[in-house]
């Protein structure tokens, strides 16, 4: 009889503890790229938010899904230690918005433990659009003018980066308990991306002539806005295609628990 018990209170047990969760957090975004030396600085980063909805099939893994939204940017003017960069003058900002689904697994027990860490992973599929201010202070999105020559023929009909593009989320963070349904937390998540354009630079300068002929003034001069008796050859480099960017969000969380009656806390 014992051996027919001991099971069946296991599984009882794990489906009492199944619960849904809603969170909200608020913090920072920032990116890392082409037009910063260091992986994480304050000169790219900006306001970052997120809502996520959660399911956990125990008290240790959950499956979430939610929207991330962050603002933020980069500027050589920042990159003194290094000349070429500092020359090459460039800058951008973008607001990125992503939809993920990730796992989510409790490092501790939460039944025994008020406060405990958390790991998480998953996809994801973000949008951006970076853009800059040309020298009479107008808005300008870069991609439609191919700096680095993209969609021109007599540059070799280099293809045009998609605005849409996969990500792959990863990170931990904290949680403590406030009462049985509410909870605190603080999360830190990096995004692993496949594409080198979230700053508009990846590879080499592109001929500027050409460049000037064929997508005009404006795509000239945000292409390289270094001085003039400086300006780049076709082929010098512009980025590092082998190093893609990356971009983060950290920030404090509130959380809801539904269902949770039967959790013991």
């Amino acid at each position: 009889m014992k051996k027919i018990l001991l099971p069946l209170l296991l599984v009882a047990n794990a489906a009492s503890a199944q619960f849904w969760q809603a969170e909200i957090q608020a913090g920072l975004s920032g990116y890392s790229g082409d037009l910063n030396i260091k992986a994480v600085s304050p000169h790219n980063i900006g306001p970052g938010v997120a809502v996520n909805a959660a399911y956990f099939f125990n008290s240790m893994v959950g499956l979430r899904a939610g929207l991330s939204w962050g603002h933020f940017g980069g500027d050589d003017k920042y990159n003194e230690k290094s000349p070429m960069l500092f020359a090459r003058n460039l800058n951008f900002k973008t607001n990125v918005l992503e939809f993920s689904v990730c796992g989510e697994l409790n490092v501790l027990e939460p039944e025994i433990y008020y406060t405990y860490p958390y790991l998480f992973a998953g996809v994801g599929i973000f949008h951006f659009n970076p853009y800059t201010t040309d020298k009479n202070g107008e808005k300008v999105y870069l991609r439609p003018l191919g700096t680095e020559g993209q969609g021109i023929p007599e540059l070799g009909n280099k293809k045009m980066y998609s605005l849409f593009q996969i990500c792959i989320p990863f990170g931990a963070g904290a949680k403590m308990k406030i009462n049985e349904q509410w909870e605190a937390g603080f999360e830190l998540g990096f995004r692993k991306t496949f594409t080198d354009y979230i700053d508009d630079v990846s590879t080499r300068y592109a001929n500027a002539e050409i460049l000037l002929a064929t997508r005009g003034a404006q795509a000239f001069e945000l292409a390289y806005r270094g001085p003039a008796a400086n300006l780049p050859k076709p082929g010098e480099v512009r980025g590092n295609p082998k190093k893609k960017d990356l971009y983060y969000f950290a920030g404090l969380k509130l959380i809801w628990k539904f269902n949770t009656g039967d959790m013991g806390y």
